[in-house]
This record gives structure tokens, sequence and C-alpha cells, in this order.
């Protein structure tokens, strides 16, 4: 049927099934007899097996989706896999979702495809309106497809980022709409920045007749995300989203899902692609959500989601205990901040320092934000990088509840953060001992004189 089984299959059916695919290939006839240049032969062992034996990769020199005659089992299984992967999207919330396929790139380069399909559309185009997200890869997707990106800056709502439509409005009015290539837009991402307002964007790039390209990387595993995007699509205009594999799917690094709701548009997308592809991959999520099965995958989203509340809650008691508080940032669904304000009055080098030590104890994906930092990207100069914004108005550090995030990893994050932060506490007590000292001195100094 094409669609993710209910109930994961154990590793013994899916190594059949694999092998049951790799047979169909010609590299692994008995008799083959192969005089191209691209046979599928493979010299080690340790290869062949890593592969399943599926060497051909997936696609053709013209259509990363088309089928290879020589290779049926490779093309089964990209056929399979993009399938499963629309069955997800759809149980992910975006039901409405047309066509979907799995490319051999990361979410960067992706969106980058994304941007030269659209360049065939919209010849006279050469901007890109993008609601500013500090992330290189995004950035640079725009730069690599030869376009000149437009950073709109964020409003600042509370302690929330979000984004400034009226100023996305004036700019289209301004540098007219069949010059802009697209708006491209971001879901996930680290607060305090939180997803944009998908659903006016959309309706304003269906007003305007300008395409819309939304950044999902790791949304799928949020409900909210997935339901932006649904919604955008059902009111406006969304042409296609993007997603990481590594991120929602638990894969290793390398591969995305460009999903849309206009078939031929997705079609357009795949043919882009030059050359045939890495089936790797496809070969990677197709395992793993076989291995899961629609329940396994649910039962992940729901443990996120609970994660993230136990993150928030114990996340704020810290917070308190250290005078400073939790960011209020009720639109983001998977990132949170807690804000470094008396670190940072303290010392100006504290926090990143912070960020420092919590690397050296083996806390991983935790970002500390300092005031003020400049960054230039591609000869774009962005002020207070990583917060996305000129001027937030303090340091903060962010921590994520991503799928597959357990209890013990927020116990332990948690742990070794107040550790971290009483010992800046203690040498911050220590040092005004030291300061009132020397001021007793010169007091006392002065009386004498």
């Amino acid at each position: 049927k094409g669609k993710c089984p209910e109930d994961g299959w154990d590793e013994s059916t899916i190594e059949l099934f694999l092998h049951e695919l790799a047979i169909m290939d010609s590299n692994n006839f008995l008799g083959n007899c192969g005089v191209g240049e691209r046979e599928g032969r493979v010299v080690s062992g340790l290869v062949a097996r890593r592969h399943y034996r599926l060497i051909h990769g997936i696609g053709r020199s013209g259509d990363i989706s088309a089928v290879q005659p020589k290779a049926a089992g490779s093309s089964l299984l990209n056929k399979l896999t993009n399938s499963v992967v629309l069955d997800i999207i759809k149980l992910a919330g975006v039901r409405t979702v047309a066509n979907c396929f799995v490319v051999p790139m990361a979410t960067g380069m992706s969106l980058t495809l994304c941007f030269l399909t659209l360049r065939h559309k919209r010849p006279k185009a050469k901007y890109i309106i993008w609601p500013r997200i500090d992330q290189k890869s995004c950035f640079k997707s725009m730069i690599t497809a030869g376009f000149e990106p437009v950073v709109i800056e964020n409003v600042l709502e509370g302690d929330e980022l979000r984004t400034d439509l009226e100023a996305v409005e004036a700019k289209i009015k301004a540098l007219g709409a069949e010059n802009i290539l697209c708006v491209h837009s971001t879901t996930s991402c680290f607060a305090p920045r939180v997803p944009d307002r998908l659903e006016e964007l959309a309706v304003i790039c269906a007003n305007y007749d300008i395409p819309h390209i939304v950044n999902n990387a790791y949304g799928v595993q949020s409900s909210k995300c997935m339901h932006l995007i649904q919604q955008g699509a059902r009111v406006g205009r969304i042409d296609a989203f993007v997603q990481s594999l590594d991120k929602n799917f638990m894969v290793p690094v390398g591969g995305a899902i460009i999903a849309g709701f206009n078939e031929s548009f997705i079609q357009e997308i795949s043919k882009m692609y030059p050359g045939r592809a890495s089936a790797s991959p496809s070969l990677d999520v197709l395992i793993t959500l076989l291995s899961l099965g629609t329940s396994g995958y649910k039962k992940l989203l729901k443990e996120r989601k609970e994660m993230f509340s136990y993150l928030s809650s114990e996340l704020k008691k810290l917070a308190d205990s250290h005078n400073e508080r939790l960011l209020d940032t009720p639109h983001n669904p998977i990132s949170l901040a807690m804000s470094l304000k008396n670190l940072d009055e303290s010392n100006d080098a504290a926090v990143t320092q912070l960020g420092s030590m919590l690397f050296t104890r083996q806390v991983s994906g935790a970002r500390v934000v300092p005031c003020g930092s400049t960054q230039t990207v591609n000869n774009y100069t962005f002020k207070g990088f990583m917060s996305h914004s000129n001027d937030y108005p303090c340091a903060y550090l962010n921590a994520a509840s991503a799928i597959g995030i357990k209890k013990q990893d927020v116990d332990v994050f948690l742990k070794r953060l107040d550790k971290c932060l009483k010992t800046f506490r203690k040498e911050a007590k220590q040092e005004k001992s030291i300061n009132e000292i020397s001021d007793s001195n010169a007091t006392t100094e002065q009386l004498e004189d």
C-alpha cells in the first residue's frame, strides 16, 4: 500500500526485505556481464554489506525520482521510501501534502535546489525575502543559489522575536513582486525567536503571486510547526517545505525531504537535481520507519512533547534559584531560553565561558548567546548574531526538547548547568570580597596619611 506499517518490523524481517530488493539489481545477478562505466562494482565486501549490496543509488541522470532499468530493487526502494515518508508527513499534521521526495543533501542544499527550480519560473527575480533567523546554512542556501537575501528584522513582542509582517509587505512593494523570487520563512528555530507567522505570510504570497518556501528543518516532530504549514497552505500559498532527516527521524546526517502541495512543482524540483544520487539517506530512513511503525513514531512524538513540558518546568525552577528567568516564548514548541543577565553584568566573558564549561562537561546542543556579538556571513554583517536580533535585551542560554530526548538527559543537563552557575556565583563572591578588602585597605592608608 506504500504506507508505513502500524507496528514496527523486527530487524531480521527488515534485512530479508532489503536482500529481496538487492537481488533485483543487475550488479547482484549471477550471470551479469557489465561493460559500462557504472556497473555497481564494489571492491570492499565491508562496503557492500554496509549498503546491503544496493549499490546503484537512486534516480537517473535526468531525474532523481526516475526508475533505473538495471536497478529495479534500488528504484523500488526509492519509490517506497518516498511513499512511506509522505504517509508520515500526513500523520505528523500536514494532511493535504500532495508529494515529497527524499534528497541526499542536508537542509541548506535542499533549499538551494528549491530556489534554483524557481529561477526558471521567475527569470527576472533576484531577491529573496527572508525574516531573519541566525543560522548560517539557510542564509547561505540563498547566496549559493545566486540570489540576494533581503533580511527582514524581527519584532520583539514580550520576550519573543516574531515576524514583522508590515516590513515584509513594504519590502515587496518597494522591490516589486516580479523581482522577488520567493519568501523564505522558518518554522523550527532557537528561542526566543519563534516560528514565523506562516498563515499571514502565505496570504501575502498569494495576494502578490510570490512563491513561498518554508524551512521546516526540525519541524516534523512538532505538531504546532506542522499545523502552521497545513494552515498556511489552506489560507494562502506555500510552494514547498523542507525538513531534515537526521533531526526528525534520528538517522545519520546527509538527507532531507522536499515536500509540497502541488505535485507537478515537486516533480520539477526532483528533475532539477543533476545526475543520480546516493541511496543511503533513503535506505536509512526506510529502515528506521519500518522498525518504528506509525505507533512507534507517534510514541516518540508524544514523549518529546512530555519532555518539553518537563524541561520547561525544571529549567524555570533552576532559573529562579539563580535569580534568572525562563524567557516567556509560548509560540516556540521545541526550544527554550533562560536569561543570563547576572552573568553578563558581572563579566563580559562569563557568558561564552559558560558555554565552554558546559561543552567540556559533555553537555552538547546547549547554546549560550552573549549580547552584541557581530558576525559577517558572505559579506553581510549581522549585529547581535545568534540572537536573531540587532539588540536583544539580555544574554541567554538555549536548550531544546528534540525527538529522542530522555528524562535522564534533562536531569543530567540541569545538574551540570546548576554546578556551572554556582561556580560563577562563588567566584563573583570571592572577587567582591577581595575588592571590599582592597577598598578597606585603601581607606586605612588614607586615614594614616
